[in-house]
């Protein structure tokens, strides 16, 4: 019954993971058609952040990579790839994730954005120490963000983005006694570089 349950709740996440990607590359195609008019409507590039879970052992640096969309002149849509490490009970437990978000960016000025989206984390939980016993897990779960950030251009076809964001997130521990109780909610402050694609 455990199995069934866990593999019906996957079923419906890798769903809703499916629709959220088929939204994104209708509306990439659509906006595509006109993007040639704006300026710098697509970018793409690397950054560093360093991020806090509300109840891990400390805080950790994250590397990755975003993909940002201009749709309008107030509003860019963003894909992104992380890899993270975490640690959890005296490092008794350790996650690995890579999560893949979409994000929503507002730009109530031209430099200044709000950011909005969900989260896709693929999960490797490993058990040491006195858990040790209990191996490997892997994880599959939907968290969402918001934050804001800024974004700044350096020369014409460079620009320098960095933000802060508030994830919540529900890591799935299995049976592990008291694991119910961990946080897995945390703040990400980000800062990387847009190159701009003409």
């Amino acid at each position: 019954r455990w199995l069934y349950g866990q593999l019906l709740s996957t079923t419906k996440e890798t769903i809703m993971l499916n629709k959220s990607m088929l939204c994104l590359l209708v509306t990439m195609f659509v906006t595509s058609l006109n993007a040639q008019e704006m300026k710098n409507p697509l970018s793409i590039g690397p950054h560093l952040g360093y991020y806090q879970m509300s109840d891990s052992d400390e805080g950790n640096v994250m590397l990755g990579a975003a993909l940002r969309l201009r749709l309008m002149d107030a509003l860019k849509i963003e894909g992104s790839l992380d890899y993270r490490r975490e640690n959890f009970r005296n490092k008794s437990i350790t996650a690995t994730s890579w999560p893949v978000m979409l994000t929503g960016l507002f730009y109530p000025t031209q430099n200044i954005y709000g950011a909005m989206g969900i989260g896709w984390y693929n999960t490797e939980i490993e058990f040491k120490n006195d858990l040790g016993l209990l191996g490997e897990r892997s994880s599959q779960k939907f968290g969402w963000h918001f934050g804001a950030g800024i974004e700044f251009p350096l020369i014409s076809s460079l620009s320098v983005a960095s933000d802060f964001r508030y994830t919540f997130l529900d890591y799935d521990f299995g049976e592990v006694p008291g694991t119910n109780e961990i946080s897995n909610d945390y703040f990400i402050i980000t800062a990387g570089l847009l190159f701009h694609l003409n």
